[in-house]
């Protein structure tokens, strides 16, 4: 099945503790059904020192769930992904609430 959520879509959290929050996508992993968020679903890591990196603790994003996000669309609200074949036979996202493309 092709990604309704790619790298680089903004999207909002849907439902827990980030509920209403915006932010980037820079990971998705589609066999585990998740997405990295920009500064979304932080947690604290307490880290060991190693030659490469510090030691103590910090704070990095937590896989969040594809089900839990939705793509936010030209408007600035959430909306789901659809795809529509064009007529040279290219398939392309589009917003299901608009019927725009999706870019990328």
């Amino acid at each position: 099945m092709a990604a309704k959520i790619r790298k680089g879509d903004k999207v909002v959290v849907l439902t827990g503790r980030d509920k209403g929050r915006t932010g980037e996508v820079f990971e998705v992993r589609p066999a585990a059904g998740t997405a990295l968020v920009r500064g979304i679903n932080m947690v604290k890591r307490h880290q060991k020192q190693t030659q490469a990196q510090e030691g103590g603790i910090i704070s990095k994003e937590s896989p969040i769930q594809l089900s839990n996000i939705a793509y936010v669309g030209k408007d600035g609200k959430p909306t789901r992904v659809g795809f529509k074949i064009l007529a040279d036979g290219k398939k392309v996202r589009i917003a299901k609430s608009s019927g725009a493309e999706i870019d990328g």
